[in-house]
């Protein structure tokens, strides 16, 4: 055998193996799911606890009215949450907004707290410690400022937790409010139902593991404490904390049942910029946590630690070898006798994913249609190649961050 075959049979058999992962997982999630939709949410016994849902905003005036007012809707009894608002350092007229609701509101618990370039505007997970020292409450909900819960997504949420011990976070569900809105935000939302949370319920059902999404989520305020708050260096400030929840020994459930919509890129730019950012913040969590694969305590969450490895590293070098050489070799300069065997593999694939990602879109009412069929097929070979690409310059960027020290700050996504 060549070198370029020998290079070529080692990137097939990594891309198939994490490929089988994946569909391990999304057999596994279908299945939750499947099961979790006979099951009833289990009752709040006694007194409801207090519950402070915390809402990090920067320039969100555009979205922010209509998130308050959905989270005001809950149906939770009014005396027993708290919401609490981080305008931060904010150069838009949120403040007014946000003024103007806490007006036509003055018996509900509404906290508005505005910071300025001093104490704030240094991303996200600063805003959520500076909102922490407000909180009242023994579970601390986290809400994106482009979301719209629906009206039984926080009581969900908190009667999972209150009747298991063993959790320290239970998340819920995020859907594409604007999925009609460009093909993107098809992709965005097939993507999102498809693999994001398919993936989330089958790592779930085997491993009763799941990562955190940002929004949508309760966790135990003791959690909280015990920690020191967030990671101010982490803008995925949501994976970064549930590893930290892992290694207190609690579990993080996913609740499908619980639903918030939120608003998703409409534009390439936007999008590309979003998700450069999810990127360079996984990797700082993967280097993070990279010593606890040599830590006998870690054993439970060594996968979660090897799947990120394998995500961010393993498969993007395996399918830049792979593309590579098979240009290569259809131009002439190498030659590799698996040419035809990797053709038959990536065609494979091909089928793999679409058949499999449109069989999880049954779990979500009006998602299966032919529309969506062609959809998932235009989409491997547009958006998923598209990963790549993200993947390399968010380790760019990583790498960038890391030489010159910068800060973390506020990675804003354009509102419509």
């Amino acid at each position: 055998m060549t070198i370029s075959d020998i290079l070529m049979v080692i990137a097939v058999i990594c891309i198939w193996s994490l490929l089988l992962v994946n569909v391990t997982l999304i057999i596994a999630g279908y299945l939750y799911y499947i099961k979790s939709e006979n099951e009833d949410i289990p009752e709040i016994e006694g007194e409801y606890p207090l519950v402070s849902i915390m809402v990090p905003a920067h320039n969100e005036g555009v979205v922010i009215c209509k998130t308050v007012e959905s989270l005001l809707a809950l149906d939770y009894p009014e005396d027993r949450y708290e919401i609490i608002v981080i305008n931060d350092n904010s150069s838009d007229n949120s403040a007014e907004l946000l003024a103007g609701i806490q007006n036509r509101n003055p018996g509900r618990q509404l906290i508005v707290i505005n910071t300025d370039a001093i104490t704030g505007g240094k991303g996200k997970s600063n805003a959520l410690n500076i909102g922490f020292t407000h909180c009242k409450g023994q579970l601390i909900a986290i809400y994106d400022a482009d979301n719209t819960p629906e009206k039984t997504a926080l009581r969900y949420l908190v009667a999972e937790i209150m009747n298991d011990s063993s959790l320290g976070a239970v998340i819920g569900k995020f859907r594409t409010r604007n999925r009609n809105a460009s093909l993107l935000t098809r992709f965005i939302n097939i993507e999102t139902l498809s693999f994001q949370w398919m993936a989330q319920a089958g790592r779930w059902k085997l491993f009763k593991l799941c990562t955190i999404p940002g929004t949508n989520f309760i966790m135990r305020r003791s959690i909280v404490e015990s920690i020191g708050g967030w990671d101010v260096k982490a803008i995925a400030e949501d994976t970064e904390i549930s590893f930290r929840i892992y290694m207190m020994g609690y579990r993080i459930k996913f609740q499908p049942k619980s639903v918030t919509w939120e608003q998703e890129p409409q534009t390439l730019k936007v999008w590309f910029k979003q998700r450069t950012r999810w990127a360079k913040g996984n990797i700082y969590v993967i280097v993070k946590n990279i010593p606890l694969l040599f830590d006998k305590s870690a054993a439970k969450v060594r996968f979660d630690i090897l799947y990120f490895l394998a995500i961010y590293f393993l498969l993007l070098i395996s399918l830049i070898t792979s593309d590579v050489l098979l240009i290569l070799h259809a131009l002439g300069y190498v030659h590799t006798t698996i040419a035809g065997l990797s053709n038959f593999l990536w065609l494979l694939a091909i089928i793999l994913f679409v058949v499999g990602t449109f069989i999880t879109l049954t779990t979500e009412k009006g998602e299966m249609s032919l529309s969506n069929l062609w959809i998932v097929m235009l989409m491997y070979i547009s958006y998923c190649q598209l990963w790549m690409v993200v993947a390399a310059y968010g380790l760019y960027l990583y790498a960038k961050d890391l030489i010159f020290k910068r800060e973390a700050k506020w990675y804003k996504t354009e509102r419509y």
